[in-house]
């Protein structure tokens, strides 16, 4: 019995910090080099846009996308939307002047760099959000999201020192 509580507990905690790993790959920044092919706004409520098929039942609120291409063909949709005061805390409020500047460097065909948030979920017609967008130079390197990797450490860390810990505890009252 005090194994299956050792494995037990050591289970919960793995999947504790894997929970929280989610959480911070989803709401902490990551880039990605692209290039915007499109732009569009769409009507939205709760249950997604507005169609005939699912008609306004609701609220409704415009959202913008921002459609792109990477360089091996791969294409992204980013949602473009504020994020005012709520979770995650980015504070967006300027999301048309944002489709403004992704729609003038589609029309430039330049490379641009997005940094975003969350995850593209096509089953559930989830797309991660936009936060800001920059025209990259040749020269340029692509940024890299540091605090989630300082995050990730941390949580690697813990994670070791906590199943040490579960270990000392069950192997001291023997």
């Amino acid at each position: 019995m005090r194994k299956f509580l050792k494995y037990f507990f050591i289970s919960v905690i793995f999947i504790f910090h894997l929970c929280l790993a989610a959480a911070i790959n989803y709401s902490m920044p990551s880039y990605d080099v692209t290039k915007v092919t499109g732009v569009e706004v769409k009507r939205v409520d709760k249950d997604g846009p507005i169609t005939k098929a699912n008609p306004a039942d609701g609220p409704t609120r415009d959202v913008y996308f921002i459609n792109t291409q990477h360089e091996n063909g791969k294409v992204m949709v980013y949602r473009n939307e504020d994020t005012r005061w709520g979770f995650p805390f980015y504070f967006k409020f300027g999301s048309a002047n944002l489709q403004a500047l992704a729609q003038a460097l589609g029309n430039e065909e330049k490379i641009v760099e997005i940094k975003y948030y969350g995850w593209r979920l096509t089953m559930f017609d989830e797309f991660p959000n936009a936060l800001s967008i920059k025209a990259m130079a040749e020269t340029d390197s692509p940024s890299h999201p540091i605090v989630s990797y300082i995050l990730y450490v941390v949580l690697l860390f813990t994670l070791f020192f906590a199943i040490q810990f579960i270990r000392g505890w069950f192997d001291s009252e023997n």
